[in-house]
Order: structure tokens, then sequence, then C-alpha cells
């Protein structure tokens, strides 16, 4: 039997070599799963071939990338991105803002699934537990969706000013006080998460959090106004479905606006803007971003220079 050595929280570890794992781990570098197993299955001949009974945790990750590369570089490099994050001691916080109709909830499961997070919320869930905890009396701009808060504005707008905006900003602003809380809790436990939603605006989380490292946010956008328009309709026809979507073309207008804001708000605290048409893309801007800046720097100098000297 072919041992793994490894090492969590300073304390060394061994299990057994496990062809089921490996291949998990090259599905998420989008591998086909037949193959990953096929590939799997020849790297455990080649260890066996070569005598090997225990092999460390970074051999094995290395061996595998350039046994990759012989055959695909593209998925060796993205097994490479997901290993270098596996590998982080610290939680990581995966936020994904858009306007209503982006994408953020597809994308963030799929995230989710690439890296092996296996937890994820919605922001519009932290939304419905704050709203049994606050009366509608209260803060009633909670109880109308992002971009109908307006309507329940207790004091209307000067008519020089965006009524949909300011309406979306109070609701974020209140929502983002549980969001905040999530993140706190996330980082106080080690659990990694992806918090997705309306309510991930840059500006509005608490700015010590969102400058640690490990926590990274995403604003998506579709400037196409047809094309979001479209993903709507592609909703709506879901069989679980349940909100009509009439409701959301009657209100379009309002949710570009808030759209629109995104990106002016993104823009202004430097949080990466991906343009979501095709998912395969938008997931690899997004593991590829946070590959450049998340993990300790110990960490990953080790990992390179084990690579570079083998």
């Amino acid at each position: 039997m072919i041992m793994v050595e490894g090492e969590v929280g300073g304390k060394k570890y061994r299990e057994p070599f496990s062809k089921g794992v490996l291949a998990r781990s090259l599905t998420r570098a989008e591998m086909d799963p037949n193959k990953a197993y096929t590939f799997a299955s020849q790297i455990e001949v080649h260890l066996r071939s070569e005598g090997i009974n225990v092999i460390e945790l970074d051999d094995l990750i290395r061996i595998v990338r350039e046994k990759l590369k012989e055959e695909d570089v593209e998925i060796a490099d993205k097994y490479g991105m997901w290993k270098r994050i596996r590998k982080c001691r610290d939680p990581l916080i995966i936020l994904i803002g858009g306007a209503s109709g982006v994408g953020t909830s597809s994308i963030a499961f799929e995230v989710a699934n690439r890296l092996g997070i296996r937890n994820m919320i919605s922001t519009d869930m932290i939304r419905e537990v704050m709203r049994k905890i606050v009366s509608k009396e209260l803060i009633p701009t909670i109880y109308e969706s992002s971009y109908t808060a307006y309507k329940s504005l207790r004091i209307p707008p000067p008519p020089e000013l965006d009524e949909v905006l300011i309406g979306f900003r109070d609701h974020v602003d209140t929502v983002s006080v549980g969001v905040d809380a999530v993140i706190e809790r996330a980082l106080k436990e080690g659990i990694s998460i992806v918090i997705e939603g309306v309510h991930i605006v840059p500006g509005f989380i608490r700015e010590d959090l969102v400058a640690k490292d490990n926590v990274k946010m995403f604003v998506l956008t579709l400037h196409d106004e047809e094309v979001h328009k479209g993903r709507f309709y592609s909703r709506c026809r879901q069989l679980w479905a349940r909100r009509p979507l009439k409701r959301y073309m009657n209100y379009f207008d309002a949710i570009r606006r808030t759209h629109k804001y995104f990106e002016s708000q993104a823009n202004k605290y430097n949080v990466p803007v991906i343009e979501n048409i095709d998912v395969t893309t938008t997931l690899d801007s997004i593991i590829e971003n946070i590959t450049k800046t998340y993990g300790r720097e110990d960490d990953v100098k080790k990992f390179e220079s084990k690579r570079s000297n083998d």
C-alpha cells in the first residue's frame, strides 16, 4: 500500500493513496471524470514501478503536474492553481456580487465546486433572517427587493437624485451588517465560504474585512441588455422558479441602474469586474485572480522552491 504523508496545523499525518481522491482533484481542474480516473490509475502504477511506499504530498503533486504537462498543459496549470489554493492555511472567503440576473448564484456554485468549498450562502438568505429579527416598521426597505426598495423610503429623495439607487443603497447597507457577521464568523472558525448576491457591493462590506488577503470580492456584469434580459427568461423557464418574469421586466430599468452602480463602485474600490458571458471564462478569471495573492507566502515559496529544485 502506498501512503501519502502530509501536514495539517503543524502535525504530520499519513493516509493511503486514493485514486478516487486524485481523480476528484483532476475533475476540479476540468479533466473528464473517466479520463481523470484512468490518469489517477496511471499515477499509481508509476509510483509502484518506482518502488515508492511513502510519498510526501508535495512530491505527489509535483509528479502529477509533470505527468499532466505531457498530456494537457492547461489542465496541469489549473490543477496546480487548485492545489496551491488548497495548501493555504487561512480560510478562503469569496464574495460574488452583481445586479439581479447577472448569474451570481450559478457562478458561486461553480466556484465552490471547483475549489472544493462546502459552504455557500446567498445574501437573500441573510436578508430573510434579518427580516425575522427587524420589523418592517423599523427598516421597511429590506422588505422590498433590492431594485424596488425605493418604494419604502420614508422620506422621498429630491427630484434631482435617483430614487432607485437611494433605495438600493439603504437596502444594501442594512443587509451588509449580516454579511459582515457571516464573514467574521467564517474567519473566526476557519471556514471557507462563498457568499453571493445583490448585497455584495464594493464599499458596503467593512473595510477591515475586505482588506484581508483571504477575502476576495468580485463583481459580475452583463453589458448587453438583451443578454441580461435573456437570463431572466431562462431563469423563469425553470420548473423550480417561483419569481414571475413579468416582475423582472417591469423593473428591468431599475435593475440596470443598480447594474451600473455595481460597476462604478467596483471601479472606485478596485474590485475585479468580470463580464459573465461564458461560465468557464468567468471561473478561470476568478480562480486566476485568487491564486495571485491568496495564501501564506511561506507556503507558496516552499511549494515553488520544491518544484524548481526537483
